[in-house]
């Protein structure tokens, strides 16, 4: 495609997608803004409980005769999509761009990332497997065989419009359940598109259900008796709240949650490859990522690397290119709109009341192309932080590294551990020794060792601990199969 070329070109709008059949909704309808220009794209419906109501409601009659269809058929729904979702990928991912604002490149990845989770729920037919022994008394056989459980709810973030309910939706109906997904208003674009797949792919009616909508939508599918469970991926206090009320109700759930994430730098790292791995850790996505870099913690008492690696990391963040992300040269792009820019702004001023020494100011950004910067800030970065300021407890969801010195290692783990997330924590260094000490004490769900986003692929989970994590099992792989069916066991004796 051509430069800044635009998938959407007019307003458009956004309607639910309820036993198979696209629904206008009766709520109240907001814009949908591309926060580089400042363009309304579409209409989003803030969807009623009725509304939501309705979409269960035909998801509990697909879902018998959708159960009952054997996981190899079941299956090929899924190879159908995928490769649906394969010619259209630069679309997909353009559409996320335009919604969200990330650059293309981080909009072509999480394309890809979730095309990996519809690829990895393929192969529902041995995922989905249970085990058997023959004898376990005088004939006597036992077996464990996996179940769906009905219809499960999905609640997606707005930072990745397109992957995150892909960590769920495949499995779920892969396993033979039906879902109700609700985007997030602020990026509604994505799934809606996501949904026509869908639909061409073949998908029985009520199997696959999209209503958009807020705070209403997601009361009533926490309060639904036809809800069997729920995922969920936000910030922390919204997570321990879905996490309560699912318990209220006995619905499963996944509850996955904010971060504050430490890049643990030992002087023996490879200087040339971890400062731009630090660039796409604390950067990328312009930090609005769970598993973005939030504190630089740099060991040791050598005045000498901490000042020529902080030299190297502040000079490489001012080259990043600022602006539309849909110019390839662009390698950051804004904040999802003007209230989360305030956000972040507001942390820039917390630290520099408390005393952090501000080494890059983003606020004084140059963005390419002329456009408005009403949403967009530059790489911030902090020095002279300490563990007890703010901006080294808080999430603060945008393109701010903190940097903080230790002496060595176990005062860089303490630190650590001493935060109430356990998200995605990494060391660089070239000690094998050093690396598996921190792998082994650090808590924390995801760890990097020289990796500088720690995100798992489609085949493992998408793991959290602490404050980052609330339930038990995880989106992707065998974890979402797992959640997805309960365990039925089978004692079998024939006179």
């Amino acid at each position: 495609m051509a430069l800044l070329e635009e998938p959407i070109r007019q307003i458009r709008v956004v309607k639910n997608y309820i036993n198979g059949e696209w629904v206008e909704s009766k709520g109240e309808v907001r814009d949908v803004v591309n926060p580089a220009t400042g363009q309304v794209i579409g209409k989003v419906p803030v969807s009623t409980k009725d509304e939501f109501d309705a979409a269960v409601s035909a998801a509990k009659e697909a879902y018998w005769e959708w159960r009952t269809t054997p996981p190899t058929a079941r299956a090929r729904y899924l190879f159908r999509l995928k490769e649906l979702l394969e010619e259209n990928f630069e679309e997909l991912s353009r559409i996320q761009t335009q919604e969200h604002g990330k650059t293309i490149d981080e909009s072509r990845g999480e394309t890809r990332r979730g095309i990996e989770n519809v690829e990895v729920a393929c192969g529902i037919p041995t995922l989905q497997m249970g085990y058997n022994l023959e004898d376990i008394a005088v004939g006597i056989d036992e077996y464990l065989i996996r179940q769906p459980l009905g219809v499960f709810g999905i609640i997606g973030p707005f930072n990745f419009p397109f992957m995150i309910p892909l960590w769920s939706a495949p499995y779920a109906v892969a396993t033979g359940n039906c879902v109700v997904i609700k985007p997030s208003s602020e990026v509604p674009l994505s799934q809606m598109r996501l949904a026509e797949l869908v639909e061409e792919a073949g998908f029985p009616a009520g199997v696959w259900n999209v209503v958009n909508g807020g705070r209403e939508v997601v009361s009533a599918m926490l309060g639904h008796p036809g809800i069997a469970g729920v995922t969920f991926v936000g910030s922390t206090p919204t997570a321990k709240y879905i996490y309560e009320s699912c318990g209220k109700t006995g619905k499963r759930v996944i509850a996955q949650a904010g971060a504050k994430n430490f890049m643990v730098v030992m002087p023996d790292c490879n200087v040339d490859r971890t400062v731009p791995a630090l660039m796409t850790s604390f950067f990328g996505n312009t930090g609005q990522r769970c598993l973005a870099g939030a504190n630089l913690v740099i060991v040791g008492e050598d005045d000498g690397f901490y000042n020529r690696f902080v030299d190297r990391v502040v000079t490489m963040a001012q080259r990043i290119v600022v602006g539309y992300g849909l110019d390839e040269a662009v390698q950051m792009g804004p904040i999802r709109d003007q209230d989360k820019k305030k956000r972040v702004l507001g942390y820039v001023d917390v630290g520099l009341k408390e005393g952090a020494k501000l080494l890059l100011d983003g606020r004084t950004v140059q963005v390419r192309g002329g456009y408005p910067d009403t949403c967009f800030i530059g790489p911030t970065i902090f020095t002279d932080v300490t563990p007890s300021m703010r901006i080294a407890q808080e999430e603060i969801f945008g393109p701010v590294m903190s940097i903080l010195r230790v002496k060595d290692l176990d005062e860089a783990i303490e630190l650590c551990n001493a935060s109430p997330y356990g998200n995605g924590h990494a060391v660089f260094t070239s000690s094998g020794g050093v690396a598996r000490e921190f792998r082994y004490r650090v808590v924390s769900g995801n760890v990097g060792i020289n990796v500088g986003i720690v995100a798992p692929m489609a085949f493992f989970p998408f793991s959290g601990m602490k404050d980052s994590f609330f339930g038990i099992l995880h989106t992707q792989g065998q974890e979402a199969v797992r959640f997805f069916t309960e365990s039925k066991v089978v004692i079998e004796r024939w006179l």
